[in-house]
């Protein structure tokens, strides 16, 4: 059996300082509106866990994952848009 103690410097040789690059960064401000679109439908599934939905309820589920679809395609079609300006 090989120990990997033997390995450990490789695979921690390089050094990260933990901060996000600036294209990281660039690409989470891109996506910031479908994070938080995600985020506000997750609140309204998980508002209604513990009872069964009200039309009100089913309402508010339906308009979260419409605007989730609507920040998908506009983050898929600002990523488009991007590609096309690099080449």
């Amino acid at each position: 059996m090989k120990s990997i103690a033997a390995l450990q410097a490789v695979v921690t040789a390089t050094l990260f300082d933990g901060e996000p690059s600036d294209a990281e960064l660039d690409a989470i401000e891109l996506e910031m509106p479908l994070i938080e679109a995600e985020r506000d439908l997750l609140d309204v599934e998980i508002a209604t866990l513990d009872r069964t939905p009200s039309v009100l309820d089913a309402r508010r589920i339906r308009r979260a994952r419409r605007r989730v679809i609507a920040a998908r395609i506009a983050v898929a079609n600002q990523g488009a848009s991007g590609s096309s300006e690099v080449a």
